[in-house]
């Protein structure tokens, strides 16, 4: 039986109440779902509150798995993601939100960090988290588009959609 028919049926184990199938998903991902958590979070011990959050949520889910939809590695990542994010929003505002947000953004001069941080704050929500999460948190094009659960494509044209606007409001 292949890796993910494993998934699928430990998945539909732990639908039915199986402690041992869901320690058993539990050892394949907690140290994946820990690891995107602490790179969403920079926080060691509220990644280890997302690993317990996502496999209780998996616990309580798990009916709602559907093979069809996506793989079981997806969807259990998915749930990290978003749990992560979650918690992430709960701790800190929007990072371009935050007092001192013209000093990370760089800048010859106070007034040109100004200028940049209001041309930000002028974005959407979204646009300014992809911004940041690629260009201040490092993640690339394809670490992203599995992070949000889009198209590569979709991610490289709303990047290169938000930097246009940067762009456009700097002028």
């Amino acid at each position: 039986m292949g890796e993910e028919a494993e998934e699928i049926r430990l998945l539909r184990r732990v639908a039915l109440g199986d402690e041992e199938a869901l320690l058993a998903l539990y050892r394949r991902y907690a140290p994946r779902v820990h690891g995107l958590a602490r790179r969403i979070l920079r926080d060691g011990h509220e990644a280890k509150d997302v690993v317990q959050e996502t496999f209780l949520r998996i616990w309580n889910q798990a009916e709602r798995f559907d093979p069809a939809l996506g793989r079981p590695a997806t969807w259990i990542l998915t749930i990290a993601h978003r749990l992560a994010l979650k918690r992430l929003k709960a701790l800190k505002p929007l990072f371009f939100e935050e007092e001192g947000a013209e000093e990370r953004v760089g800048g010859d001069n106070h007034l040109d960090r100004i200028r940049v941080a209001q041309a930000l704050k002028a974005l959407s929500p979204e646009e300014r988290k992809l911004l940041e999460l690629a260009y201040f948190q490092g993640y690339s094009h394809s670490e992203l588009a599995l992070l949000l659960g889009w198209p590569l494509g979709t991610v490289k044209s709303r990047i290169r959609r938000a930097l246009a606007k940067l762009e456009g409001k700097l002028r």
